[in-house]
């Protein structure tokens, strides 16, 4: 039976506005910790911190990219109406955010604390990373990223309409302005304990691997569209090489006579 059909009871229809307007309010209760968390670090002590800050850093980027991949997409949808599909990603990331919040073990160990014009440098790139990723966001429709413009269209019974890549703004540059924002978000601290770089160290590989994975889902979603662009637009500015620099074109195929 098709997900859509079985969603349409009037228990269901009433279950999916609980589940976009909560996935809204979390996300905004997720930015609220999530902005004191990075500046200034967890509040737990004690225990063994390194074993339990990897596995919580570790299991955001695995259940991250489980449920981004489009093999899991299509098992999702066998369930659930492909509008609500962006809201489920949002909750789950919420909620992988809300067990490093509550969990997060820190470290007494300081490997850098800025002083100075330093930190003051520091803080720049921290609070000009949060804008630069919201503008990011904006850019490619912060309410997709949320789930909250496909809810819009399951609520209205209206069937979701292709997403068009557009190149704009940061992407005319680089492929990635929304990765590219996260990292400033961890990097840039002015104190730097011991807890904070593993966090920084794995979130670093995660989103470079997951900025690759990303390429591919959209290649495969968007077709020559995104390839040509890609060869174009390095993923990230000084990107030269690699699968993160600028595609190879594809050379022009004749098409045959009739």
């Amino acid at each position: 039976m098709d997900a859509k059909l079985r969603w349409d009871t009037p228990l269901l229809r009433a279950a999916g506005y609980v589940v976009g307007i909560g996935t809204q309010l979390c996300f905004a209760g997720t930015i609220c910790l999530l902005f004191p968390y990075l500046r200034y670090g967890g509040f737990k002590s004690g225990g063994n911190w390194l074993v339990v800050d990897i596995v919580l850093a570790l299991q955001f980027a695995i259940i991250h990219s489980i449920i981004l991949r489009p093999a899991s997409r299509t098992v999702i949808a066998k369930v659930l109406p492909s509008q609500l599909y962006g809201n489920l990603f949002c909750f789950a990331t919420c909620v992988n955010l809300w067990l490093i919040f509550a969990f997060w073990r820190v470290s007494e160990t300081v490997l850098w604390e800025a002083t100075g014009w330093a930190k003051t440098a520091m803080l720049a790139g921290f609070y000009g990373s949060w804008v630069a990723l919201f503008y990011s966001l904006w850019l490619t429709g912060l309410g997709y990223q949320t789930g909250w413009t496909q809810w819009l269209y399951w609520m209205r019974r209206q069937p979701m309409p292709r997403r068009n890549f557009v190149e704009r703004g940061a992407y005319r540059w680089f492929r990635h302005p929304v990765y590219l924002s996260f990292l400033g978000l961890i990097w840039f601290t002015p104190t730097m304990t011991a807890d904070h770089a593993v966090l920084t160290g794995l979130w670093s590989v995660y989103i470079f691997v997951g900025s690759c994975f990303k390429d591919q889902r959209l290649a495969y979603f968007l077709g020559d569209v995104y390839r040509e662009y890609a060869s174009r637009v390095p993923g990230y500015p000084g990107m030269l090489l690699g699968p993160l620099g600028k595609w190879a074109a594809r050379p022009a195929v004749e098409k045959k006579a009739a």
